[in-house]
Formats: C-alpha cells, sequence, structure tokens
C-alpha cells in the first residue's frame, strides 16, 4: 500500500489520541465524516506481538479513508520496534508514535509505557532503531515526568536525548504520572495539569515540534493553546463530544465549512457497515461509537437506549442503522 505522509505535513495541527478501547477502526472511520484533515491514531500496538504474529492484519489493517493515520507502538525493545516500523510503512501508515505515556500497570509489566522516562538512552536506542527501519515520521507521546522524576531539567533532557535519536515530535500529556498508588484513570485526572511547563520546553527548544495533550476540551481551548504550541491532541473530549469537533477543519485548517449531522453520520458510514458485516463482523462493533454523536436533546436518552438493545443482537443488521438514521432525520438531527 502507498504511503501518503504528505497528507501529514499539517494534520498534527489537531489529533485525536490514541486510547485502548476506543480509537478503533471504526471510530477512525466515524471521525472522518467529522473531519477529514486531523491525524487519527490507532490503539497502541505492541511490538512483540507484531513480532512474533505470523498474521498481522488484525493489528494493523485499516480502511484507506482513515489517512492521515498514525500507528501507535508499544515496546522496549530496538529490533522488535524496527520490524513495526517497517510493517508500518509496509502497511500504508503514515507515521508510527512510540508511546512512552501510559502508566497501567499491565503496561509498566511489560517495560514499556511511562516507566521508559526513567531511561532515556533506551528509548532513544528505540527510535534511532524505528528511524533506520523505515522512512516514516517517528513521533514520541510522553508525559511531563514521573513519580520523583519530575523537573523541568528532566524533562528537558529526556526531550534532547530523544530528539537527538531522531524523534520529530513530541506529543506531551502536561501530567505527570504516579506509576504506582493510581491507576490509569486516576492518572489523567488527579494528578494536576501543568500547561506552563510545556510551554517552557517549547520557549527554550523553539525548534522542537510540540504538541499538547491532556485537559482540552473544546475547539476554543485548542485554538488558544495553538497560539503556543505547534499542535494540540485531544482525547476522549473526542471520543464523548464527536460532533462538538466538526468545525476543526474549518478553524484550524481554513478548509471549507461543512455541515455534518448526526444521521448523515450514520448513513454515511452504512456501507462500510455493510462490508464489516459481510466479513462476520457484529453491527454493535460499530453501533457503539455512534451512542454519543447524539446528545443533550429531547430524546436522546431514549435513542441511545433502543440503538443499544437492537444493534447488540446476534443477528443485527443494516436496517438496525436506518431506522436510528431516520428517527434522527425526522426531528432534525
Amino acid at each position: 500500500m502507498e504511503n501518503s505522509s504528505k497528507q501529514t505535513q499539517e494534520s498534527y495541527r489537531f489529533s485525536v489520541a490514541p486510547m485502548m478501547d476506543y480509537t478503533d477502526r471504526h471510530f477512525r472511520v466515524l471521525m472522518r465524516q467529522i473531519t477529514r484533515k486531523a491525524l487519527l491514531y490507532t490503539e497502541m500496538v505492541v511490538a512483540q506481538a507484531l513480532y512474533h504474529t505470523k498474521k498481522p492484519n488484525h493489528l494493523l489493517d485499516f480502511d484507506t479513508e482513515e489517512h492521515p493515520i498514525a500507528l501507535q507502538i508499544g515496546g522496549d525493545d530496538p529490533i522488535h520496534l524496527a520490524n513495526a516500523a517497517r510493517l508500518a510503512e509496509n502497511w500504508g501508515y503514515d507515521e508510527i508514535n512510540f508511546n512512552v505515556g501510559c502508566p497501567s500497570p499491565r503496561v509498566q509489566s511489560g517495560n514499556f509505557g511511562a516507566c521508559l522516562m526513567a531511561n532515556p538512552d533506551l528509548v532513544a536506542r528505540c527510535v534511532e532503531s524505528m528511524k533506520k527501519a523505515s522512512s516514516l515520521t517517528v513521533t514520541v507521546k510522553h508525559r511531563i515526568g514521573i513519580d520523583n522524576l519530575d523537573n523541568d531539567i528532566l524533562l528537558q533532557e529526556f526531550v534532547d536525548r530523544v530528539a537527538a535519536a531522531g524523534a520529530q515530535r513530541f506529543a506531551i500529556h502536561a501530567r505527570k504520572a504516579w506509576l504506582k498508588g493510581l491507576n490509569p484513570k486516576e492518572n489523567r485526572t488527579i494528578p494536576p495539569l501543568q500547561y506552563e511547563r510545556v510551554e517552557n520546553l517549547k520557549r527554550n527548544r523553539p525548534y522542537l515540534t510540540i504538541e499538547l495533550n491532556g485537559g482540552l476540551t473544546t475547539p476554543a481551548e485548542c485554538l488558544q493553546a495553538l497560539k503556543i504550541f505547534d499542535g494540540v491532541m485531544v482525547g476522549r473530549a473526542a471520543y464523548k463530544h464527536p460532533l462538538r469537533w466538526q468545525q476543526i477543519d474549518e478553524l484550524i485548517y481554513k478548509d471549507n465549512p461543512q455541515s455534518i449531522t448526526a444521521s448523515k453520520i450514520i448513513k454515511n458510514m452504512l456501507p462500510y457497515t455493510q462490508q464489516h458485516l459481510m466479513k462476520n463482523g457484529q453491527l454493535w462493533e460499530i453501533a457503539k461509537h455512534f451512542l454519543n454523536i447524539v446528545q443533550e436533546v429531547p430524546g436522546a436518552r431514549s435513542w441511545r437506549k433502543s440503538l443499544s438493545f437492537k444493534a447488540q443482537k446476534r443477528n443485527a443488521d443494516l436496517n438496525v442503522l436506518l431506522e436510528a438514521a431516520t428517527q434522527l432525520e425526522d426531528v432534525g438531527l
């Protein structure tokens, strides 16, 4: 598959963060109905799993509609990561992103994610290995610190070391991570946001490309952040409120304005859904992502409840979505 990296030259100005159990290929196709320009990320794929599997399709497949798209990789072995980078390029991904930000115990047990911030040299070797293995842009997503390794000097040293190894962009979650004592959800909320520390890094390293991640919930907040940073990355606010971002292409990429409705999103995805069902996929795997496109209007809860009930039936088909879309059209949504 031909790589389309030209599309990503400015796409990182706004991106939807990689989120386990959320940013699967179906949700990414949904987001493509809302923004054609933003950079989308896969869920994290473990490099070791890619290295040992003989059939990487289920880990790597995506729809061409998802471009520009970055593959996020977790791991700590330069050989495994080099293999992942080669596969990502061959599969047609636009970028590869190295996860140095996830603090979950399961990820820590594999010695990757946020715990790698304690070993900048290893992170650098991993990045260098990926750079040598492919021509893809290699980026890193990380925290501002972990545990007691948490000050501006250490953050700057980490970024300098990894940039020297070839990392071309840094997506920085503006919270530290506690590797012990907090679960992943708590690590997204309890450590305070410290935007000023990421801003300080950008000020001291103006030549580096830095994206701000963490706590951004509206387009207005993103536009404000883009006055300082090169890009913004939004996570759960994009998943929980997809239609909130329908003006992103116009606001950030100066693209022509478009009008998208909840019913139009569902109808646009009917051909994609049909293909999924023909491959023995289940309707609920796609339909579950539609639940958040209708919010804060009369009847929204009833509509979501009905869609959930019908779409989870074993033999649920396109008629479920057609009915759901028609109900929305009837009330102008």
